[in-house]
Protein backbone atom coordinates (compact mmCIF):
# COMPACT_ATOMS: atom_id res chain seq x y z
CA UNK A 1 0.00 0.00 0.00
CA UNK A 2 1.34 3.86 -1.22
CA UNK A 3 1.57 6.13 1.94
CA UNK A 4 -0.57 8.14 0.00
CA UNK A 5 -3.46 5.14 0.21
CA UNK A 6 -2.23 4.70 3.72
CA UNK A 7 -2.84 8.46 4.99
CA UNK A 8 -6.18 7.94 3.28
CA UNK A 9 -6.96 4.80 4.99
CA UNK A 10 -6.18 6.36 8.55
CA UNK A 11 -8.10 9.69 7.79
CA UNK A 12 -11.20 7.96 6.55
CA UNK A 13 -11.14 5.82 9.91
CA UNK A 14 -11.25 8.68 12.01
CA UNK A 15 -13.40 11.02 10.42
CA UNK A 16 -16.99 10.57 10.74
CA UNK A 17 -18.82 9.19 7.92
CA UNK A 18 -21.49 11.21 7.64
CA UNK A 19 -19.28 14.29 7.10
CA UNK A 20 -17.02 11.94 4.65
CA UNK A 21 -19.96 11.25 2.15
CA UNK A 22 -20.98 15.60 2.58
CA UNK A 23 -17.79 16.37 1.92
CA UNK A 24 -17.63 14.45 -1.21
CA UNK A 25 -20.62 16.13 -2.32
CA UNK A 26 -19.58 19.52 -2.02
CA UNK A 27 -16.36 18.02 -3.79
CA UNK A 28 -19.06 16.47 -6.58
CA UNK A 29 -20.94 19.62 -6.81
CA UNK A 30 -17.60 21.85 -7.39
CA UNK A 31 -16.18 19.82 -9.96
CA UNK A 32 -19.44 19.49 -11.74
CA UNK A 33 -19.99 23.39 -11.63
CA UNK A 34 -16.89 24.09 -13.28
CA UNK A 35 -16.82 21.51 -15.86
CA UNK A 36 -14.22 19.22 -14.81
CA UNK A 37 -17.30 16.63 -14.69
CA UNK A 38 -19.36 16.34 -17.33
CA UNK A 39 -22.86 15.64 -16.46
CA UNK A 40 -24.41 12.58 -15.81
CA UNK A 41 -26.58 12.11 -18.37
CA UNK A 42 -30.37 12.83 -17.98
CA UNK A 43 -33.70 10.56 -19.25
CA UNK A 44 -36.62 12.20 -20.69
CA UNK A 45 -39.02 9.49 -21.29
CA UNK A 46 -40.59 9.74 -24.66
CA UNK A 47 -42.37 7.18 -26.68
CA UNK A 48 -40.23 4.28 -26.99
CA UNK A 49 -40.52 2.67 -30.95
CA UNK A 50 -41.60 -0.70 -32.21
CA UNK A 51 -38.25 -2.88 -32.21
CA UNK A 52 -38.74 -3.82 -35.89
CA UNK A 53 -38.18 -0.13 -37.41
CA UNK A 54 -34.71 0.33 -35.72
CA UNK A 55 -31.24 -1.41 -37.59
CA UNK A 56 -29.99 -4.18 -35.43
CA UNK A 57 -26.98 -2.07 -34.54
CA UNK A 58 -29.39 1.30 -33.02
CA UNK A 59 -30.88 -1.13 -30.55
CA UNK A 60 -30.24 0.34 -27.46
CA UNK A 61 -31.68 -1.86 -24.77
CA UNK A 62 -30.05 0.08 -21.65
CA UNK A 63 -33.02 2.53 -22.37
CA UNK A 64 -34.59 2.50 -19.47
CA UNK A 65 -37.51 3.44 -20.81
CA UNK A 66 -38.32 -0.21 -22.78
CA UNK A 67 -38.58 -1.20 -19.25
CA UNK A 68 -40.71 1.41 -18.03
CA UNK A 69 -43.26 1.01 -20.92
CA UNK A 70 -43.32 -2.43 -20.87
CA UNK A 71 -41.36 -2.80 -24.34
CA UNK A 72 -38.59 -4.86 -23.23
CA UNK A 73 -39.59 -8.22 -24.49
CA UNK A 74 -39.93 -7.53 -28.07
CA UNK A 75 -36.53 -5.44 -27.98
CA UNK A 76 -34.78 -8.83 -26.45
CA UNK A 77 -36.28 -10.95 -28.92
CA UNK A 78 -35.20 -9.60 -31.50
CA UNK A 79 -31.55 -9.25 -30.64
CA UNK A 80 -31.89 -13.18 -28.96
CA UNK A 81 -33.07 -13.86 -32.64
CA UNK A 82 -31.06 -11.94 -34.58
CA UNK A 83 -27.64 -10.35 -32.90
CA UNK A 84 -27.58 -12.92 -29.33
CA UNK A 85 -24.55 -11.25 -28.58
CA UNK A 86 -24.38 -7.64 -29.38
CA UNK A 87 -22.85 -4.58 -29.47
CA UNK A 88 -24.21 -1.15 -28.81
CA UNK A 89 -21.15 1.54 -29.07
CA UNK A 90 -22.94 5.09 -28.32
CA UNK A 91 -25.34 4.49 -25.33
CA UNK A 92 -25.51 7.13 -22.65
CA UNK A 93 -23.61 4.25 -20.63
CA UNK A 94 -20.98 4.27 -23.08
CA UNK A 95 -20.43 0.96 -25.49
CA UNK A 96 -21.11 -1.86 -24.26
CA UNK A 97 -21.80 -5.54 -25.61
CA UNK A 98 -25.38 -7.31 -24.39
CA UNK A 99 -25.81 -11.38 -23.86
CA UNK A 100 -29.22 -12.04 -23.88
CA UNK A 101 -29.26 -15.86 -24.78
CA UNK A 102 -29.33 -18.06 -21.32
CA UNK A 103 -26.50 -20.25 -21.85
CA UNK A 104 -23.70 -17.30 -22.82
CA UNK A 105 -25.24 -15.78 -19.75
CA UNK A 106 -24.71 -18.64 -17.70
CA UNK A 107 -21.19 -19.17 -19.08
CA UNK A 108 -20.42 -15.07 -18.46
CA UNK A 109 -21.56 -15.68 -14.74
CA UNK A 110 -19.47 -19.01 -14.52
CA UNK A 111 -16.46 -17.55 -15.23
CA UNK A 112 -15.38 -15.40 -13.02
CA UNK A 113 -11.67 -15.50 -13.86
CA UNK A 114 -12.61 -14.38 -17.39
CA UNK A 115 -14.89 -11.66 -16.04
CA UNK A 116 -14.66 -9.77 -13.11
CA UNK A 117 -17.04 -7.99 -11.22
CA UNK A 118 -15.17 -4.59 -10.40
CA UNK A 119 -15.76 -1.99 -9.54
CA UNK A 120 -19.52 -2.11 -10.27
CA UNK A 121 -22.44 -4.73 -11.48
CA UNK A 122 -24.82 -1.96 -12.87
CA UNK A 123 -24.47 -0.65 -16.37
CA UNK A 124 -23.54 2.78 -15.64
CA UNK A 125 -21.11 4.48 -13.13
CA UNK A 126 -21.18 6.25 -10.14
CA UNK A 127 -19.82 9.31 -9.17
CA UNK A 128 -15.68 8.89 -7.84
CA UNK A 129 -16.47 10.73 -4.37
CA UNK A 130 -19.75 7.70 -4.00
CA UNK A 131 -17.63 4.75 -5.30
CA UNK A 132 -18.77 2.96 -3.12
CA UNK A 133 -17.05 -0.96 -2.81
CA UNK A 134 -19.40 -4.29 -2.09
CA UNK A 135 -18.81 -7.98 -2.31
CA UNK A 136 -20.66 -8.85 -5.15
CA UNK A 137 -18.43 -5.92 -7.20
CA UNK A 138 -15.71 -7.58 -6.01
CA UNK A 139 -13.43 -10.88 -7.45
CA UNK A 140 -12.15 -13.67 -4.86
CA UNK A 141 -10.50 -14.34 -2.91
CA UNK A 142 -12.07 -10.87 -1.40
CA UNK A 143 -15.14 -11.33 -2.33
CA UNK A 144 -15.84 -14.60 -0.71
CA UNK A 145 -14.29 -13.82 2.71
CA UNK A 146 -16.77 -10.39 3.01
CA UNK A 147 -19.96 -13.08 1.59
CA UNK A 148 -18.90 -15.28 3.84
CA UNK A 149 -18.81 -13.04 6.65
CA UNK A 150 -22.82 -12.45 6.11
CA UNK A 151 -23.72 -16.23 4.59
CA UNK A 152 -24.76 -17.37 7.53
CA UNK A 153 -27.97 -15.35 8.16
CA UNK A 154 -29.85 -17.39 5.43
CA UNK A 155 -28.81 -20.80 7.07
CA UNK A 156 -31.34 -23.11 6.55
CA UNK A 157 -31.57 -23.17 10.84
CA UNK A 158 -31.89 -19.45 10.64
CA UNK A 159 -34.47 -19.46 8.06
CA UNK A 160 -36.37 -22.56 9.59
CA UNK A 161 -36.44 -20.04 13.11
CA UNK A 162 -37.61 -16.86 11.24
CA UNK A 163 -40.65 -18.86 9.47
CA UNK A 164 -42.83 -17.45 12.24
CA UNK A 165 -41.82 -13.96 12.32
CA UNK A 166 -42.29 -13.99 8.72
CA UNK A 167 -45.94 -15.68 8.42
CA UNK A 168 -47.21 -13.57 11.75
CA UNK A 169 -45.91 -10.72 9.49
CA UNK A 170 -47.95 -11.71 6.12
CA UNK A 171 -51.05 -12.23 8.34
CA UNK A 172 -50.75 -9.39 10.25
CA UNK A 173 -50.34 -7.21 6.93
CA UNK A 174 -52.67 -9.31 4.96
CA UNK A 175 -55.70 -9.10 7.71
CA UNK A 176 -55.36 -5.53 7.50
CA UNK A 177 -55.99 -5.11 3.97
CA UNK A 178 -59.32 -3.84 2.58
CA UNK A 179 -62.27 -6.46 0.67
CA UNK A 180 -63.85 -5.49 -2.46
CA UNK A 181 -62.11 -1.35 -2.51
CA UNK A 182 -59.14 -1.09 -4.78
CA UNK A 183 -56.07 -0.28 -3.16
CA UNK A 184 -52.29 0.02 -4.36
CA UNK A 185 -50.71 -3.58 -3.70
CA UNK A 186 -47.04 -2.66 -3.97
CA UNK A 187 -47.67 0.30 -0.82
CA UNK A 188 -49.59 -2.15 1.22
CA UNK A 189 -48.06 -5.05 1.13
CA UNK A 190 -44.92 -5.55 -1.21
CA UNK A 191 -43.44 -2.56 0.40
CA UNK A 192 -44.47 -3.14 3.94
CA UNK A 193 -43.70 -6.52 4.16
CA UNK A 194 -39.83 -6.08 2.50
CA UNK A 195 -39.65 -3.48 5.31
CA UNK A 196 -40.29 -5.63 7.87
CA UNK A 197 -38.17 -7.93 6.91
CA UNK A 198 -34.94 -5.75 6.44
CA UNK A 199 -35.57 -4.17 9.41
CA UNK A 200 -35.53 -8.16 11.05
CA UNK A 201 -31.94 -8.93 8.95
CA UNK A 202 -30.21 -5.50 9.82
CA UNK A 203 -31.60 -5.22 13.62
CA UNK A 204 -32.64 -1.76 12.31
CA UNK A 205 -35.18 0.40 14.49
CA UNK A 206 -38.54 -1.21 13.32
CA UNK A 207 -40.43 2.67 13.63
CA UNK A 208 -38.04 3.37 11.50
CA UNK A 209 -38.64 0.52 8.70
CA UNK A 210 -39.31 2.35 5.92
CA UNK A 211 -35.88 4.31 5.41
CA UNK A 212 -34.52 1.22 4.47
CA UNK A 213 -36.76 0.79 1.63
CA UNK A 214 -36.34 4.49 0.40
CA UNK A 215 -32.29 4.32 0.40
CA UNK A 216 -32.61 0.87 -1.44
CA UNK A 217 -34.89 2.84 -3.77
CA UNK A 218 -32.69 5.22 -4.17
CA UNK A 219 -29.41 3.29 -4.41
CA UNK A 220 -30.83 1.09 -7.38
CA UNK A 221 -32.10 4.52 -9.62
CA UNK A 222 -29.81 6.45 -9.81
CA UNK A 223 -29.61 7.93 -13.66
CA UNK A 224 -26.21 7.59 -14.33
CA UNK A 225 -25.52 3.71 -12.97
CA UNK A 226 -29.24 2.62 -14.29
CA UNK A 227 -31.25 5.38 -15.87
CA UNK A 228 -33.36 6.34 -12.74
CA UNK A 229 -35.46 9.51 -12.31
CA UNK A 230 -33.80 11.15 -9.22
CA UNK A 231 -30.60 13.37 -8.79
CA UNK A 232 -27.34 13.41 -8.20
CA UNK A 233 -27.98 15.45 -5.16
CA UNK A 234 -30.61 13.46 -3.68
CA UNK A 235 -28.33 10.16 -4.03
CA UNK A 236 -25.60 11.86 -1.74
CA UNK A 237 -28.30 13.30 0.83
CA UNK A 238 -29.69 9.57 1.16
CA UNK A 239 -26.25 8.31 1.73
CA UNK A 240 -25.52 11.01 4.18
CA UNK A 241 -28.61 10.02 6.07
CA UNK A 242 -27.94 6.39 5.45
CA UNK A 243 -24.36 6.31 6.73
CA UNK A 244 -25.14 8.09 9.90
CA UNK A 245 -28.12 5.77 10.56
CA UNK A 246 -26.00 2.88 10.37
CA UNK A 247 -22.95 4.14 12.28
CA UNK A 248 -25.03 5.13 15.41
CA UNK A 249 -26.40 1.13 15.11
CA UNK A 250 -23.14 -0.12 14.55
CA UNK A 251 -21.72 1.56 17.67
CA UNK A 252 -24.76 0.79 19.51
CA UNK A 253 -24.20 -2.82 18.32
CA UNK A 254 -20.52 -2.75 19.20
CA UNK A 255 -20.97 -1.31 23.07
CA UNK A 256 -24.28 -4.33 23.23
CA UNK A 257 -21.78 -6.74 22.82
CA UNK A 258 -18.91 -5.47 25.05
CA UNK A 259 -20.99 -5.55 27.71
CA UNK A 260 -21.64 -9.16 27.54
CA UNK A 261 -25.02 -9.59 24.69
CA UNK A 262 -24.98 -12.43 22.82
CA UNK A 263 -24.12 -11.40 19.01
CA UNK A 264 -27.43 -12.01 16.95
CA UNK A 265 -28.33 -13.68 13.97
CA UNK A 266 -28.46 -10.78 12.05
CA UNK A 267 -26.39 -9.19 9.06
CA UNK A 268 -24.59 -6.03 11.67
CA UNK A 269 -23.79 -8.67 13.90
CA UNK A 270 -22.63 -10.81 12.18
CA UNK A 271 -20.48 -8.49 10.51
CA UNK A 272 -18.85 -6.73 13.73
CA UNK A 273 -18.00 -10.85 14.89
CA UNK A 274 -16.07 -11.93 11.77
CA UNK A 275 -12.41 -11.10 11.62
CA UNK A 276 -12.69 -9.79 7.41
CA UNK A 277 -15.12 -7.65 8.51
CA UNK A 278 -15.27 -6.58 12.07
CA UNK A 279 -13.64 -3.36 10.83
CA UNK A 280 -15.84 -2.45 8.53
CA UNK A 281 -16.90 0.95 9.68
CA UNK A 282 -13.54 2.01 9.53
CA UNK A 283 -13.37 1.88 5.32
CA UNK A 284 -16.47 3.87 4.88
CA UNK A 285 -16.73 3.01 1.38
CA UNK A 286 -16.75 -0.56 2.13
CA UNK A 287 -19.01 0.00 5.13
CA UNK A 288 -21.85 1.84 3.18
CA UNK A 289 -21.95 -0.53 -0.59
CA UNK A 290 -21.83 -3.63 1.71
CA UNK A 291 -24.95 -2.29 3.34
CA UNK A 292 -26.00 -0.96 0.41
CA UNK A 293 -26.06 -4.17 -1.18
CA UNK A 294 -27.69 -6.27 1.90
CA UNK A 295 -30.54 -3.21 1.87
CA UNK A 296 -31.36 -3.48 -2.10
CA UNK A 297 -30.99 -7.43 -2.51
CA UNK A 298 -33.08 -8.03 0.63
CA UNK A 299 -36.06 -5.71 -1.13
CA UNK A 300 -36.11 -5.73 -4.66
CA UNK A 301 -36.22 -9.30 -5.76
CA UNK A 302 -39.01 -10.19 -2.78
CA UNK A 303 -40.80 -7.03 -3.22
CA UNK A 304 -41.16 -6.61 -6.94
CA UNK A 305 -41.27 -10.26 -6.94
CA UNK A 306 -44.72 -10.23 -4.63
CA UNK A 307 -46.34 -8.21 -6.95
CA UNK A 308 -45.26 -9.71 -10.09
CA UNK A 309 -46.79 -12.61 -9.28
CA UNK A 310 -50.26 -10.74 -8.37
CA UNK A 311 -49.95 -9.38 -11.70
CA UNK A 312 -49.04 -12.96 -13.49
CA UNK A 313 -52.11 -14.70 -12.05
CA UNK A 314 -53.86 -11.97 -13.87
CA UNK A 315 -52.69 -12.57 -16.68
CA UNK A 316 -52.69 -16.29 -16.49
CA UNK A 317 -56.33 -16.90 -14.09
CA UNK A 318 -56.17 -20.60 -15.23
CA UNK A 319 -53.08 -21.11 -13.33
CA UNK A 320 -54.35 -19.54 -10.41
CA UNK A 321 -57.65 -21.88 -10.53
CA UNK A 322 -55.15 -25.02 -11.28
CA UNK A 323 -53.33 -23.25 -7.68
CA UNK A 324 -56.63 -22.90 -5.64
CA UNK A 325 -57.07 -26.46 -6.60
CA UNK A 326 -53.68 -27.88 -5.68
CA UNK A 327 -51.68 -25.57 -3.52
CA UNK A 328 -49.10 -28.04 -2.94
CA UNK A 329 -47.94 -26.55 -6.12
CA UNK A 330 -46.64 -23.50 -4.42
CA UNK A 331 -42.88 -24.27 -4.45
CA UNK A 332 -43.07 -24.44 -7.89
CA UNK A 333 -45.17 -21.44 -8.79
CA UNK A 334 -42.86 -19.29 -6.51
CA UNK A 335 -39.79 -20.09 -8.91
CA UNK A 336 -42.14 -19.56 -11.64
CA UNK A 337 -43.01 -15.97 -10.25
CA UNK A 338 -39.23 -15.42 -10.34
CA UNK A 339 -37.87 -16.52 -13.35
CA UNK A 340 -41.51 -14.82 -15.24
CA UNK A 341 -41.01 -11.70 -13.14
CA UNK A 342 -37.02 -11.88 -13.00
CA UNK A 343 -36.78 -8.52 -10.20
CA UNK A 344 -33.27 -7.88 -11.32
CA UNK A 345 -33.10 -7.53 -15.33
CA UNK A 346 -28.75 -7.50 -15.72
CA UNK A 347 -25.36 -7.74 -14.23
CA UNK A 348 -22.61 -6.23 -15.81
CA UNK A 349 -18.93 -7.68 -16.18
CA UNK A 350 -15.79 -6.43 -17.34
CA UNK A 351 -13.40 -8.99 -19.52
CA UNK A 352 -10.23 -9.77 -18.09
CA UNK A 353 -8.67 -11.01 -20.98
CA UNK A 354 -9.90 -11.37 -25.07
CA UNK A 355 -12.94 -13.85 -24.90
CA UNK A 356 -15.32 -14.89 -28.29
CA UNK A 357 -18.83 -15.26 -27.19
CA UNK A 358 -21.30 -16.86 -30.07
CA UNK A 359 -18.64 -15.65 -32.90
CA UNK A 360 -18.05 -12.51 -31.27
CA UNK A 361 -14.53 -11.44 -30.10
CA UNK A 362 -14.95 -9.22 -27.08
CA UNK A 363 -11.95 -7.47 -25.79
CA UNK A 364 -10.05 -7.17 -22.85
CA UNK A 365 -11.49 -4.49 -20.57
CA UNK A 366 -14.73 -4.42 -22.50
CA UNK A 367 -18.23 -3.92 -20.51
CA UNK A 368 -20.30 -6.98 -20.85
CA UNK A 369 -24.14 -7.15 -19.78
CA UNK A 370 -25.51 -10.17 -18.76
CA UNK A 371 -29.18 -9.40 -19.84
CA UNK A 372 -31.06 -12.34 -16.68
CA UNK A 373 -34.57 -11.13 -18.04
CA UNK A 374 -33.62 -12.07 -21.81
CA UNK A 375 -32.25 -15.09 -21.12
CA UNK A 376 -35.07 -15.84 -18.91
CA UNK A 377 -37.33 -15.59 -21.79
CA UNK A 378 -34.65 -17.94 -24.58
CA UNK A 379 -37.27 -20.43 -26.29
CA UNK A 380 -34.28 -22.27 -26.76
CA UNK A 381 -34.42 -23.57 -23.30
CA UNK A 382 -37.35 -22.35 -21.73
CA UNK A 383 -40.68 -24.51 -23.56
CA UNK A 384 -43.15 -20.95 -24.26
CA UNK A 385 -41.05 -18.38 -21.99
CA UNK A 386 -43.64 -15.71 -22.04
CA UNK A 387 -46.62 -18.12 -20.56
CA UNK A 388 -46.42 -18.77 -16.89
CA UNK A 389 -47.00 -21.94 -15.85
CA UNK A 390 -46.64 -22.96 -12.32
CA UNK A 391 -46.06 -26.41 -12.59
CA UNK A 392 -43.31 -25.67 -14.97
CA UNK A 393 -40.94 -28.56 -14.88
CA UNK A 394 -37.52 -27.48 -13.87
CA UNK A 395 -39.01 -24.34 -12.54
CA UNK A 396 -35.89 -23.52 -10.53
CA UNK A 397 -33.65 -23.22 -13.02
CA UNK A 398 -33.73 -19.51 -14.14
CA UNK A 399 -30.95 -17.22 -14.44
CA UNK A 400 -32.88 -14.43 -11.61
CA UNK A 401 -30.49 -15.77 -8.81
CA UNK A 402 -27.04 -15.56 -11.27
CA UNK A 403 -24.58 -18.43 -10.74
CA UNK A 404 -21.55 -18.69 -9.83
CA UNK A 405 -19.42 -17.63 -6.67
CA UNK A 406 -21.76 -14.45 -7.29
CA UNK A 407 -24.99 -16.23 -7.11
CA UNK A 408 -27.65 -14.47 -4.89
CA UNK A 409 -26.86 -15.20 -1.21
CA UNK A 410 -30.32 -14.68 0.09
CA UNK A 411 -32.39 -16.78 -3.01
CA UNK A 412 -33.69 -19.20 0.01
CA UNK A 413 -35.04 -16.39 2.31
CA UNK A 414 -36.95 -14.73 -0.67
CA UNK A 415 -38.55 -17.92 -1.85
CA UNK A 416 -39.63 -18.36 1.55
CA UNK A 417 -41.18 -15.27 1.89
CA UNK A 418 -43.19 -15.78 -1.30
CA UNK A 419 -44.28 -19.24 -0.34
CA UNK A 420 -45.62 -17.95 3.08
CA UNK A 421 -47.17 -14.91 1.24
CA UNK A 422 -49.26 -17.18 -0.95
CA UNK A 423 -50.11 -19.50 1.71
CA UNK A 424 -51.50 -16.91 4.06
CA UNK A 425 -53.27 -15.32 0.51
CA UNK A 426 -55.28 -18.39 -0.28
CA UNK A 427 -56.01 -18.85 3.36
CA UNK A 428 -57.97 -15.65 2.81
CA UNK A 429 -59.16 -14.68 -0.52
CA UNK A 430 -60.66 -16.30 -3.32
CA UNK A 431 -59.82 -13.64 -5.69
CA UNK A 432 -57.42 -11.04 -6.70
CA UNK A 433 -58.27 -8.63 -9.29
CA UNK A 434 -55.78 -6.02 -10.66
CA UNK A 435 -57.45 -3.09 -11.52
CA UNK A 436 -55.74 -1.08 -14.54
CA UNK A 437 -52.62 -1.59 -15.97
CA UNK A 438 -49.61 -1.52 -13.70
CA UNK A 439 -47.01 1.19 -13.34
CA UNK A 440 -43.56 0.50 -13.65
CA UNK A 441 -39.98 1.94 -12.78
CA UNK A 442 -37.92 3.88 -14.61
CA UNK A 443 -34.53 1.64 -14.21
CA UNK A 444 -32.95 -0.36 -16.52
CA UNK A 445 -31.90 -2.98 -13.84
CA UNK A 446 -34.79 -3.05 -11.56
CA UNK A 447 -37.79 -4.67 -13.19
CA UNK A 448 -40.04 -3.20 -10.86
CA UNK A 449 -43.95 -1.54 -9.60
CA UNK A 450 -44.43 1.77 -9.02
CA UNK A 451 -47.91 0.82 -8.78
CA UNK A 452 -50.18 -2.29 -8.69
CA UNK A 453 -54.48 -1.43 -8.12
CA UNK A 454 -55.61 -4.10 -7.04
CA UNK A 455 -59.30 -5.78 -5.52
CA UNK A 456 -59.74 -8.38 -3.13
CA UNK A 457 -62.68 -11.19 -2.90
CA UNK A 458 -62.67 -13.18 0.59
CA UNK A 459 -62.80 -16.62 0.15
CA UNK A 460 -65.99 -18.21 0.70
CA UNK A 461 -67.71 -14.58 0.32
CA UNK A 462 -70.49 -15.93 -2.21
Amino acid sequence: MSIVNLVADKAAAIVPMPIQVRAGHLIYKTKTAIGIYKEFPEFVEAPVPDVSTLAIEDIDVSNPFIFKQNKWESYFKRLRDECPVHFQKNSPFGPFWSITRYDDIVFVDKHHELFSSEPIIVIGEAPKELSVEMFIAMDPPKHDAQRQAVQGVVAPKNLKDMEGLIRSRAQDVLDKLPLNTPFDWVESVSIELTARMLATLLDFPYEQRHKLVYWSDLAGSGAASTGGSNDMDELFRGMQDMAREFSLLWREKEARIASGEEVGFDLIGMLQSNDATKNLIDKPMEFLGNLALLIVGGNDTTRNSMSGGVLAFNRFPDEFIKLKNDPSLIPSMVSEIIRWQTPLAHMRRIAKVDVEINGKKIKAGDKVVMWYASGNRDETIIDRPEQFIIDRKGARNHLSFGFGVHRCMGNRLAELQLRILWEEMLARFDKVEVIGEPEYVQSNFVRGYSKLMVKLTAKNSG
